[in-house]
This record gives structure tokens, C-alpha cells and sequence, in this order.
């Protein structure tokens, strides 16, 4: 992982703006980086590379979404009934 990356995380305190969303109601970007995390897992994984630059997503998305929506996906991910396409 490059110097450069891991600086950003080390220095992340809360989500930074994200042009894809303007607005302030922070719904959609919760929900895409949670996205985000999973399929950066998935494609790393399945190439047998390092995970951590995934860690970005998950730290963006546990600082937005509340933590019931959270364990909700992972539930519905453990159960197949996931609504999201990872």
C-alpha cells in the first residue's frame, strides 16, 4: 500500500465531501460505500491481494450509516437476502 494511502487513514476523522453527493441528506453515500467495501473485498480477495486499501469504504460508511442499518445488511448478506448487488 503506497505511503500516500496510508496517511489518508491514518489522518481520516469523518467522511470528506464527496461530489457524487451534494446533497445534504447522507442516505445514498452510506449505502453506495457500503457497497463499495464489500465489492472492493470481494475483487481483492478473489485476486489474493492485500485488503486494506477496502478499509477507506468501511471507515466512510461506519461514520455515516446509523449502526441498525449496518447490522441489517449484514444480516440479510449472511442470509442471502441481501438487496444489494456486491
Amino acid at each position: 500500500m503506497s505511503q500516500d494511502m496510508k496517511e489518508k487513514l491514518e489522518k481520516y476523522r469523518t467522511a470528506p465531501f464527496d461530489a457524487r453527493f451534494p446533497n445534504q441528506n447522507q442516505t445514498r453515500n452510506c449505502w453506495q460505500n457500503y457497497l463499495d467495501f464489500h465489492r472492493c473485498q470481494k475483487a481483492l480477495t478473489a485476486k489474493g491481494t492485500d485488503v486494506t486499501p477496502c478499509d477507506w469504504y468501511q471507515r466512510v460508511y461506519k461514520s455515516l450509516c446509523p449502526v441498525s442499518w449496518v447490522s441489517k445488511w449484514d444480516e440479510q448478506r449472511e442470509n442471502g437476502t441481501f438487496p444489494g448487488k456486491i
